[in-house]
């Protein structure tokens, strides 16, 4: 069995049309159709049912395509370790990272790409949701954020460090000399959060659920960097982890105080999928960051 054969029934499968199917694949419809005529007859069932108006998987069809999809899976992992044997002189990463996880990013991009000229990287932002549906597509090689909530059998999340949610103020500001501070303290002072979707807001809301405590909320923004601004020209309050505000000398973080504020930064990947020599490069230069250089995982030189 030609692995080509698997990969055309792969895509007719996802598109359930064999026009679209051979355009993605860069063949005409007429070969496409031979293609899937020779897998049939060499497998002796019918993948798909056929007529005028619409194409479906048969039940052989829908038995072959974990089998299939797996297959090419590890045919593309091999490939993956033949490529790593150049030395990373080409290549691309791709990188998914939320918005909070950005105070991480800046120095690793910057030493990465001094070492490694030839291995391309492919950044994404977005929310965490966005990202693990990307990552579930093999659209990323990995994850950079904070760990979810919610169960996801398919992903394995290793720890890089902890955090936990903080108030981010000025350091005139009259929380800014506690060690810890209450969200009924917080709820006294005007504040901008982090939009709806982005993973400290999460966890915050998760924790005013269980308090049942209303904040004062004047603002709210999808992005970390304004919205640090934000505060250091206004005088507000924000709530982040406490890492967000590493970059800003004038800004203080203050941990609140509930224990449903820790929050752990890692790296969410596909299980069983090959981590290349790129990926494990671009993760090592990252524990060596100020912020992770202690924190190191042993999963890293599996």
């Amino acid at each position: 069995m030609e692995l080509r054969y698997l990969k055309a029934f792969v895509e007719a499968a996802k598109t359930l049309n064999f026009s679209e199917a051979a355009k993605t694949l860069c063949v005409t419809q007429s070969t496409f159709s031979q293609t899937i005529k020779q897998l049939e007859e060499e497998l002796d069932a019918a993948l798909f049912y056929r007529n005028s108006h619409e194409v479906s998987l048969t039940d052989a069809g829908r038995e072959l395509l974990p089998y299939a999809e797996k297959t090419i899976e590890s045919a593309n992992n091999c490939i993956r370790r033949m490529e790593d044997l150049r030395t990373m002189e080409c290549g691309t990463l791709n990188i998914g990272v939320t918005h909070s996880f950005n105070m991480v990013m800046n120095d690793t991009l910057k030493d990465f790409m001094k070492l490694h000229p030839g291995i391309s990287l492919n950044i994404v932002y977005k929310p965490m949701t966005e990202l693990i549906n990307l990552l579930m597509n093999h659209e990323l090689d990995f994850v950079l954020s904070f760990r979810p909530q919610g169960n996801y059998p398919f992903m394995v999340s290793h720890i890089l460090f902890e955090d936990v949610l903080s108030v981010i103020v000025k350091k005139d500001h009259p929380l800014a000399r506690r060690e810890k501070v209450s969200l009924s303290e917080i709820s006294e002072y005007p504040c901008v959060l982090p939009a709806m979707g982005l993973q400290a807001r999460i966890a915050l809301e998760k924790i005013l659920a269980d308090t049942g405590i209303a904040l004062n909320v004047r603002a709210e923004m999808n992005e970390v960097t304004p919205l640090l601004r934000l505060v250091r020209n206004t005088g507000m309050l924000t709530i982040l982890s406490s890492s967000a505000s590493e970059d800003f000398d004038d800004l203080v973080a203050v941990p609140i105080n509930h224990e449903g504020g820790r929050m752990e930064g890692c790296v969410q990947m596909l299980k069983g999928v090959y981590k290349s020599a790129a990926y494990k490069e671009f993760i090592r230069i990252l524990c060596d960051t100020s912020l992770v250089k202690k924190r190191i995982k042993d999963w890293l030189n599996e």
